[in-house]
């Protein structure tokens, strides 16, 4: 299977909404782990990157 591409500053699309209701995250930092920010509440969260790859849906807005 293809690994999914993203980098910082991407905004992604996770396959559960945060609990504000909002479903568009913003990569703000990479490494071992990612950290995201709710582009909803503002809410950031960071979580392993091999989870946040399985948890990942799609890409809405690749970084400029």
């Amino acid at each position: 299977m293809e690994r999914k591409q993203f980098q910082l500053n991407d905004v992604v699309e996770m396959k559960k909404p945060h609990p504000c209701g909002e479903n568009k995250w913003k990569i703000i930092r990479m490494g071992m782990d990612i950290r995201i920010k709710c582009e909803g509440c503002g809410h950031s969260v960071m979580i392993p990157r091999k989870q946040f790859e399985q948890k990942l849906k799609k890409v809405i807005e690749p970084a400029n």
